[in-house]
């Protein structure tokens, strides 16, 4: 059950924490535009959507802002290309889905998708490290208490799924 919500927390620390940063990097006057919609590819680095409440709810200060703007922007260029290699590989695992099914094919896409994942994984996490680092104690434990509350949050929603499941027939 821990690997789950390991599984659970670092998405969702790439998107609060990125969208955060997107955020810093529009004009203070400038009225937010509307988030656009998250789906399952949707990566911090390149959509917005949580970075108001992120910044709200842990008050960062001007300077915070910006220095997360800079990390950002300073990670903007590695990130892209992998989201971009991710999303052709979708598109290419797609033509076999949806015309003539190639299993060895398919394994070596997968095998690509596999190491452009842990590549950006790896950027994730060492990007989000720095942004973490950026936080006060007193910011870093409020974070710390609004994972906890939407790791509950989905924990409940998993079980509110599990239940409404139609039993397994026995063979």
């Amino acid at each position: 059950m821990k690997s789950i919500g390991l599984r659970l927390l670092i998405p969702t620390l790439a998107v609060l924490l990125g969208s955060a940063i997107a955020k810093a990097q529009t004009t203070e006057d400038a009225p937010a535009p509307p988030p656009p919609p998250m789906h399952a590819h949707s990566h911090g680095f390149e959509r917005g959507g949580m970075e108001h409440f992120l910044f709200s709810k842990l008050n960062l200060t001007d300077e915070q802002k910006a220095q997360a703007k800079a990390i950002m922007q300073k990670e903007r260029p590695v990130m892209r290309p992998l989201f971009q290699q991710d999303r052709q590989l979708d598109l290419q695992i797609r033509q076999y889905v949806e015309g003539n099914y190639d299993e060895a094919k398919i394994q070596a896409l997968a095998v690509q998708k596999a190491q452009v994942q842990q590549q950006a994984t790896i950027q994730h996490a060492r990007t989000h490290n720095e942004l973490y680092q950026l936080l006060t104690a007193d910011q870093k434990a409020q974070l710390k208490q609004l994972e906890s509350e939407h790791e509950q949050r989905m924990q409940e929603r998993m079980q509110r799924h599990m239940q409404q499941q139609p039993p397994q027939e026995q063979q």
